[in-house]
């Protein structure tokens, strides 16, 4: 199984290869909204996933692959702090290359030292804060029964102070759940404590984990943009040039970047530098063969991987 996917097209991060350090779905939490379903065992034990030469080996394969890459993100099947090898990984790829290293997570461990201390190399940090009450966090998260929110938002506080890099903190809206004013007045007090350089609002784009799990419109997000203040961005759709052909297997090439997220034929066609025809025809062929499905959002349509049948 490859460990890196893409590059794929970011709505803010450009072209992102992907690093997929941990087995799908481990995870701290069971967030309503995520876009690769439920969790079936949360866990906060950081342990060694995966081999960190072969991890940086597909690293050096994709940046000598002539492909645009703008930013090496940690993403992909979970918490990616839950690899106890992070740190040192970043350290290896910051040796191999300029390219900026983003990690993106969900924040739940930052009150351990030894996780802020691995975040230290990164060039961006982008922690999740979508609640700032412990009943939130349990409605939107319903994390490991470990965490308490007190302690995620004070390791998010020490980690400001330890991190002379980037963090642009994202706050995930869902309809009803954490929108509502008394919520957000707090979550704007907590802001103001932890200095991100940048807030991304977002909402539920995505197919979620539970279908009942709302987007808000753009009307709200910028009623909310204009009262959380200047840092505040609302996360805008990508807009970039195709990507060249990859020369791989196209078919699994499409299967590689659906596995990690929900996508759909434009955003496949621009990351693999392929026509959307061609996309959708080996799209078809995957989906006749069991291995994806097409996941319905509004009016758009995601490709991502089969879900299996539960109970």
């Amino acid at each position: 199984m490859s460990l890196t996917y893409g590059p794929v097209p970011s709505r803010r991060l450009g072209f992102s290869l992907g690093v997929d350090i941990l087995p799908f779905k481990t995870c701290s939490f069971d967030c309503v909204y995520c876009q690769l379903g439920s969790t079936p065992k949360k866990t906060v034990r950081r342990i060694r996933h995966f081999s960190p030469r072969e991890i940086l080996g597909e690293i050096q394969q994709a940046l000598d692959s002539g492909k645009r890459i703008d930013h090496i993100t940690f993403s992909g099947s979970g918490e990616p702090t839950l690899n106890k090898a992070l740190g040192g990984i970043i350290r290896g790829i910051k040796k191999m290359t300029s390219v900026p290293v983003v990690v993106l997570t969900n924040s739940s461990l930052f009150h351990r030292y030894d996780v802020r201390k691995a975040l230290l190399p990164a060039d961006v940090v982008v922690p999740t804060l979508d609640a700032v009450t412990q009943d939130t966090l349990m409605k939107v998260h319903r994390p490991h029964s470990v965490l308490r929110i007190k302690k995620i938002i004070d390791g998010l506080i020490r980690f400001r102070k330890e991190y002379k890099g980037k963090i642009w903190l994202e706050v995930m809206l869902v309809k009803g759940l954490n929108d509502h004013s008394s919520h957000l007045r707090k979550l704007k007090a907590v802001i103001s404590l932890i200095q991100p350089d940048k807030v991304h609002l977002n909402t539920v784009v995505r197919p979620p984990a539970e279908k009942w799990a709302r987007a808000l419109r753009l009307a709200e997000l910028r009623k909310i943009q204009k009262f959380l203040g200047g840092k505040t961005e609302i996360i805008a759709e990508f807009r970039k040039k195709r990507q060249p052909p990859t020369g791989k297997n196209l078919s699994e090439s499409i299967f590689s970047a659906v596995r990690r997220r929900p996508m759909t034929l434009k955003d496949l066609a621009l990351s693999l530098g392929e026509s959307i025809d061609e996309v959708e025809k080996q799209a078809h062929k995957l989906i006749r063969e069991g291995k994806i499905q097409i996941d319905k959002r509004g009016t758009a349509l995601f490709l991502r991987q089969k879900r299996p049948l539960v109970g």
